[in-house]
């Protein structure tokens, strides 16, 4: 599902730089990412989803070399063939609940609100402890119930491969444990793909691999 090869990354200001030899990362595989702070892991699902490119190497997710489209086929690919869940959030706070987690659908013209989304989107916010919530404007809710809503959109599309950057951080270990029986269900059921940033270790047993950024080389150029 995810190739990569020879990456390297750096930003276009400040010395940090993170080197990937080589990754891969099989379909169907569930893949805890772990390191300290500042060693990349948000990084890696930015290049791994598009929304940075490497300043040399490849990045392959399933048949596409995303590391060689422009910034409009990078976009269309998040769209359709990635779910994200940001550490932000990303929740536009004028939209309720729903329409939150069906905004991947209106941003896309090949994409569509139908019966069968709303019922799906409807399923997933009850799912994630939202169902009573579902017309409330985000801008109501707590930051786990934020994290949440945005959890849902990412699993909306059943996309082939989800990204999440720390989808859990901001749960309480109840809350936690509930959120990610579901992510786990809902990704071994269809055979996705998952890649999961966080720095609860006591979550690391679910997960098929836990991958250390400690094996890659990150940090900050000596000038």
């Amino acid at each position: 599902m995810i190739e990569i090869h020879d990456l390297e990354f750096r930003y276009p200001v400040g010395n940090f730089r993170l080197e990937v030899p080589a990754l891969s990362v099989e379909t169907g595989e569930t893949v805890a990412v772990v390191g300290a702070s500042g060693s990349g892991k948000s990084t890696l699902l930015a290049l791994i989803g598009g929304i940075y490119l490497p300043t040399s190497g490849r990045v392959r997710v399933k048949d596409v070399e995303v590391s060689s489209l422009d910034e409009k086929a990078r976009r269309e690919f998040r769209l359709h063939g990635l779910g994200l869940v940001f550490q932000e959030f990303e929740l536009l706070e004028y939209l309720d609940v729903l329409d939150n987690i069906l905004l991947t659908c209106r941003v896309s013209d090949r994409l569509r609100v139908d019966a069968d989304r709303r019922r799906r989107a409807t399923e997933l916010a009850a799912e994630v402890g939202l169902g009573d919530k579902i017309r409330r404007n985000v801008v109501r809710l707590s930051q786990g119930e934020r994290q949440r809503v945005a959890l849902a959109r990412g699993l909306l599309l059943n996309p082939p491969l989800l990204l999440c950057d720390e989808p859990t951080g901001n749960l309480d270990p109840e809350t936690t444990a509930r959120t990610l029986d579901l992510l786990l269900a809902q990704v071994r059921e269809r055979g996705t793909t998952l890649v999961v940033v966080t720095h609860d270790h006591d979550l690391l047993p679910r997960f098929d691999r836990v991958l250390d950024m400690k094996s890659f080389q990150a940090g900050e150029r000596s000038r």
